[in-house]
This record gives structure tokens, C-alpha cells and sequence, in this order.
């Protein structure tokens, strides 16, 4: 039987206030809490919690037979937690009804895969931690930020335990071959790959309202339909989108609630069912490998890494701030490790670019490219010095591990010799005890 798998990518970074070069060494907060706020609530406001509600009542509707997932980034959690706690409930809603499936990825959203094998593995463990506190849920499929990907990574992200993993279904990855089958990593052939059908995905996230589209207006059945015609053989359709796209980047007047809602019933009368990535793995079997030595993702028309690394102002960015990840690892500072999560999350590097936005942009809240990337490093040149300030930069990082494991054993000793006076005074009082009763026995 034919299966689409919905799933649908959450994220809002936690943006910077304009921060100017006498600002440095004099101001160590560097976020812009209005906006932040503003833009939470109102993006909440238009698409989490009407498409939470509306996917609530799919799933009571047809019984649990409908499904979805979503991939929901740590950082995002956080602003959801302090200034809409509703949506935060609506997830776990969701969660509790069994046919919604919460996806692992970088805490932070984060670039950590390309500069910092190390930094990836905590940040994904980290995200995985926050997704079973909050929804009971310990997440079995990866999907890297922006859907990024390569052997490399892949190799990643097995040896962490997870054996599937989303990619984008770009044509420099597939060739000739379609993206509704499960393939398998060819660097890494036990880790399962499922695959994004970039022209329905797309169709809904950017063509929905488009009056120049060829096939306007897109309707519940005519994507139904287009499912159905396909290959008998071709089983699988996954239909990924930012979940914006309910409310905020296709506005509700467009009509995009009323198509998703008409989806099922379409589905459900042909014959085509829904299912969750997991069980998508687990019930289906690789029909081949896909090889991607260069790292690919689901942005721009190349379908690559350049949003974000593609020109050396978004390059030096990166390499200063993943310059430090080794020292900042050591740091004990609360404030200085919820910085360096903020300051990776890869918004910070896309508002760089020079081809996405050489000017002003509704989606960047700066000027221009240069202006994102002054802003970003008056912001990272104090928070370099925040972190020397622990661990001077003349000092090797070796000698500072070795600082650091003398300390840790000292701590640890320090413990134990706590916890061994502990015992003996809880000896000596239990013996000063029964000497008393003898003494009273005594008289």
C-alpha cells in the first residue's frame, strides 16, 4: 500500500541585539528579547497552535490512522517554553496520541556537523534529552539541520546509534533514481535514508498561492491523485515542509488549512495510508545506495552548503566561532555555555549571505549581508574574551586538559574524603551512643 510520511521542521533561533564595537567588554547579553518575543507570538500565533489544534483533530477523526512527525530544535523548545507554553502543550497532545513521531537533529540548529564532530555528538545527545523530558519520546531518526548531509556525517550520526536518516531528494543525490523508495548510505550501507519528494514539497511550500503555477490551484485531490498515478512500485512519498507554511508562509486565507484537512479523507479513499519515519524503516527494505561525497542540503536552488558557508565572511565567522569549541567544552559558566548554543545556530550564518540578501529582506533582520556579519562578530569578539578569561589563549589547550583533569581528581578526592569522615562520624556517634546506654544500664 502507497504511504505519505508528513513531517514538518520547527525552528526560531534566538536573535541578536545590535551590538557595536564599544559594546565589547562592556555588555555580555547579546539577545534581542522584544523581538524574539514578538516574533515567537506571533508566529505561534498564525501557524503552531491552529496547526497543532488541526492536527489533533486528524488524528481523532480517523481513528489514528493519520501521522505525522517533527523535528523541533532545542532552541526553538526554549522560546516556546518561556513565551508560548500553550504550543508546548499542544505537542504533547499530540505526542500522547501515539501516531506522532518527534525526530532527533542539533540542539541549537547548528552548523556542527561540517566544523565540529564532537560539538554535533553533545548537541544531538542534548536534543535528544529535551524531546524525552518534555514528550516521553526518545527519538530513532536523525535529521541534521536543513537537512544536511554526506558519508561523512552519516558515519556520524550511525556511530551515535541512530540507523535512519533524512535527506534531500536533490538531483546531484539521486540521478536517475526516484526519491519514493528507502535507499541506504553507501559509506554506510546499515543506515537507511529516507528520501524527500522535492517536487511535492515544494509544490505546497511555494507554489500553493502562486497564480502563475501551471497547475494552480493546488487542491487536496489533485496531490492525491498525483500519489496515486505514480509507479505501483513506487511506494513511499515524503512530503517534507517548514511548518510555517500552515499560516505564516502560505497564509490562512490561501485556503492551506482547508487543503491539509481535505487530505486524508482523499488519501484514505484511494487507498493510501500515512506513516511515521520509524515505520517507514521498519517496514520497508533499502532498493539501493546513495553516495553523496559533498555535503548536500534541502536550501536554494543548489541544493548545498552556500546559504551558510558559501563566502568568506560566513567562512571566518564559522571558523572563529568553532575555534573555541575545545576551550569552551572546559568552561563550567552556565551563562557562557548557553551562549556558545546560541550563538551556533545557523540563521546567524544564513543572514551573511551575500546571494540571499545583498540588501534588506524580510527574512533578515539586517540591512544587509555586511551588517549581519559586523553584528555577529562585535557579539562573538566578546564572547571570545569572555572565554579567555578562563583559559587564556596563550595557554595550549593540552596543558589546560591536563590543568583540568588535576583538578577533577582533586574534586573527586576531596568526595571521597568527604564522604569517608561522614562515616566515621556517624560511627563514633553510634558508638558514643551505646556507650551511653551501658552507663545508664549500669546505675
Amino acid at each position: 500500500m502507497k504511504t505519505i510520511c508528513f513531517y514538518f521542521q520547527i525552528h526560531q533561533p534566538f536573535r541578536l541585539n545590535r551590538y557595536r564595537f564599544f559594546d565589547i567588554g562592556c555588555d555580555h547579553y547579546y539577545y534581542d528579547d522584544f523581538s524574539n518575543e514578538d516574533l515567537i507570538h506571533g508566529i505561534a500565533g498564525r501557524t503552531y497552535l491552529a496547526a497543532n489544534a488541526m492536527m489533533l483533530d486528524l488524528i481523532k477523526e480517523y481513528k489514528g490512522k493519520f501521522k505525522i512527525a517533527y523535528s523541533i530544535s532545542g532552541i526553538a523548545l526554549e522560546q516556546l517554553e518561556i513565551y508560548v507554553p500553550e504550543a508546548i502543550d499542544g505537542f504533547k497532545e499530540l505526542a500522547k496520541t501515539g501516531c506522532v513521531e518527534f525526530l532527533a537533529e542539533t540542539y541549537d540548529h547548528s552548523l556542527s556537523s561540517l566544523k565540529d564532530p564532537i560539538e554535533f555528538k553533545n548537541q544531538v545527545k542534548a536534543h535528544a534529552d529535551k524531546i524525552q523530558f518534555l514528550f516521553g519520546q526518545t527519538p530513532k531518526i536523525f535529521r541534521n539541520t536543513e537537512l544536511i548531509y554526506s558519508d561523512d556525517i552519516a558515519q556520524l550520526v550511525y556511530e551515535m546509534g541512530y540507523k535512519t536518516m533524512l535527506v534531500e531528494g536533490a538531483k546531484h543525490v539521486l540521478g536517475w533514481k526516484s526519491p519514493n523508495y528507502l535507499y541506504a548510505s553507501a559509506a554506510c550501507p546499515k543506515l537507511k535514508l529516507l528520501v524527500r519528494n522535492m517536487k511535492y514539497s515544494d509544490d505546497i511550500s511555494f507554489r500553493f498561492s502562486n497564480y502563475d503555477w501551471s497547475e494552480y490551484p493546488l487542491v487536496s485531490d489533485k496531490l492525491v491523485n498525483w500519489v496515486a498515478s505514480a509507479p505501483e512500485n513506487e511506494q513511499l512519498f515524503n512530503i517534507w515542509m517548514n511548518y510555517e507554511v500552515l499560516g505564516s508562509l502560505q497564509a490562512a486565507e490561501t485556503g492551506i488549512f482547508e487543503f491539509f484537512k481535505a487530505i486524508p479523507r482523499f488519501a484514505f479513499a484511494k487507498g493510501i495510508g500515512f506513516s511515521t519515519p520509524s515505520e517507514v524503516a521498519n517496514i520497508m527494505k533499502p532498493v539501493g545506495e546513495l553516495a553523496v561525497p559533498y555535503p548536500c542540503s534541502w536550501a536554494g536552488e543548489e541544493k548545498d552548503i552556500s546559504p551558510w558557508l558559501g563566502n568568506v565572511l560566513q567562512q571566518e565567522a564559522a571558523s572563529k566561532l568553532y575555534g573555541i569549541g575545545e576551550r569552551v567544552r572546559m568552561v563550567r559558566d552556565r551563562r557562557i555555555r548557553q551562549d556558545w548554543n546560541y550563538l551556533q545556530a545557523s540563521d546567524h550564518f544564513n543572514y551573511m549571505s551575500t546571494k540571499l540578501f545583498p540588501g534588506p529582506s524580510v527574512y533578515s533582520p539586517y540591512e544587509n549581508a555586511y551588517d549581519a556579519f559586523n553584528n555577529y562578530m562585535n557579539v562573538l569578539s566578546d564572547f571570545i574574551d569572555r572565554v579567555e578569561g578562563q583559559f587564556p589563549a596563550n595557554i595550549e589547550n593540552e596543558e589546560l586538559n591536563a590543568l583540568l583533569t588535576t583538578i577533577l581528581n582533586q574534586e573527586d578526592e576531596i568526595k571521597k574524603l568527604k564522604k569517608e569522615l561522614e562515616k566515621n562520624v556517624i560511627e563514633a556517634e553510634k558508638k558514643i551512643a551505646t556507650t551511653k546506654k551501658r552507663k545508664v544500664a549500669a546505675n
